[in-house]
């Protein structure tokens, strides 16, 4: 090493017997460096103590070391999006990269541009002004689920989930209750996430011959608008036998009004959710939901739109996300009705 003690990246290059710019690479995890190079390399770094000056790299590179995530409002009572974006700063954060909140709400009357490398836009929803403005800005994006068909817009690439499926495999715990009328509280019609639960939810009613029952909320919907609209629902269909609750933490206040009301879990209706939340295990009876693997889903869009960024990926990348369905008691046994 140089007379200053500390090592430099020929130091490195050196110990490891590669060449200057592999140690680069293999260090910024960019270029086409084999994993036992990359092995090397790394444990040559860790061997000298060398840490990457990501000052000098940002500005070499022309780049500012920064993504932002674009998240609905909602986010700020939703342990989904809380979870999701733990995932991007994590993933972000081991790959020495900063991570900017982004408000939808004022990203489109910006007076400055936004000094980030990448975003990612979680859940874009239909008729969202700053929409637009963030494709228009030039900034690569990563969608978490397709776009909007009104929206004018081409992301570097798509991490997305089928969620119509999902409600399948959902129909599926269903069955065993013996439920015929099930109804299903969402925002229909405001992301790629809602339009795929509702063609999901017809297609599975159209197989069993039931009757499909949309109770139509906000796609952000605050529990006194689940409450109001569960109550709307059973007083106008109180044949209902399942309530499948679309917004994250829905459940949570259908239980609690379906206890209001008098309903009993178990014994003339049931309660299933398209969005895992850590209070539904510990429900009486736990609730049989859609687990979307939230902070999972972050890393993975924070690893396409790192991937994309440095030239591991192509733009236009694809990604499906894997989600699954949690059986819990709420669809472990045929209703009291059903089995009378």
């Amino acid at each position: 090493m140089h007379g200053s003690g500390r090592a430099r990246l020929i130091d490195v290059a050196r110990r490891a017997g590669v060449a200057k710019t592999t140690a680069s690479d293999a260090l910024s995890g960019s270029g086409r460096v084999s994993p036992a190079t990359r092995e090397a390399v790394l444990a040559a770094a860790a061997e000298l103590g060398y840490t990457v000056n990501a000052a000098a790299r940002h500005l070499r590179t022309g780049s500012v070391g920064t993504i932002g995530i674009v998240l609905p409002e909602v986010v700020s009572r939703s342990s989904y999006y809380m979870a999701f974006t733990f995932g991007i700063v994590t993933h972000a954060a081991a790959h020495d990269v900063d991570v900017t909140i982004v408000s939808p709400s004022v990203s489109s009357g910006r007076s400055r541009p936004l000094r980030a490398d990448g975003l990612v836009i979680g859940d874009p929803l239909a008729g969202d002004p700053a929409l637009p403005a963030l494709f228009a800005s030039g900034i690569p994006i990563v969608t978490q689920e397709h776009l909007p068909s009104d929206v004018d817009g081409e992301p570097v690439g798509v991490v997305w989930s089928s969620h119509e499926s999902g409600m399948l495999r959902l129909f599926d715990e269903i069955d065993r209750t013996g439920a015929r009328h099930p109804a299903l509280i969402v925002a229909p019609d405001s992301s790629d996430w809602g339009r795929q639960l509702v063609s999901g939810y017809r297609r599975a009613c159209d197989a069993r011959g039931l009757e499909p029952i949309v109770a139509p909320v906000s796609f952000e919907a605050p529990w006194v608008e689940v409450r109001n609209r569960t109550e709307q629902l059973l007083a106008e269909r109180p044949e209902t036998d399942v309530i499948i609750c679309g917004p994250d933490s829905s459940a949570i206040e259908v239980t609690a009004t379906l206890e209001r009301l008098g309903r009993v879990i178990g014994d003339d209706i049931t309660v299933v959710s398209c969005v895992d939340h850590p209070s539904l295990p510990y429900l009486r009876p736990s609730i049989t939901s859609i687990d979307l693997r939230a902070r999972e889903s972050g890393v993975a869009c924070a690893t396409l739109l790192l991937d994309v960024l440095e030239g591991r990926s192509p733009r236009g990348t694809d990604v499906e996300f894997p989600i699954t369905v949690v059986a819990r008691d709420s669809t472990a046994h045929a209703l009291e009705g059903v089995r009378a």
